[in-house]
């Protein structure tokens, strides 16, 4: 039964595959469109700045949001870890 399962895998990943690099295709065309009109290129500094530092930027201010606006408080623990054991040896002898 394994064989079956690796080979079904095998087939998904490589059909798979094979659409994704169908898709592509159009992408790697070299030759302009009517009315193509690129800008110029991003710098690298550009391209890191927001594809890598926007990105995170984003993540810690939404984070921060959270835990500043964050409305449940602690609970008061009414387990075991808030009782004065040697107290109540005290009050038993």
């Amino acid at each position: 039964m394994d064989k079956k399962n690796a080979l079904r895998a095998g087939a998904l990943a490589a059909g798979t595959t094979l659409m994704m690099l169908l898709m592509t295709s159009p992408a790697l065309a070299l030759t302009r469109d009517d009315g193509d009109d690129p800008g110029t290129g991003l710098s690298v500094i550009e391209t890191l700045g927001l594809y890598v530092a926007a990105p995170i930027v984003l993540f810690l201010v939404i984070a921060g949001l959270v835990m500043v606006l964050d409305k449940s408080h602690k609970q008061k623990d009414v387990t075991t870890s808030n009782i004065d054991t040697a107290t109540q040896a005290e009050a038993k002898a």
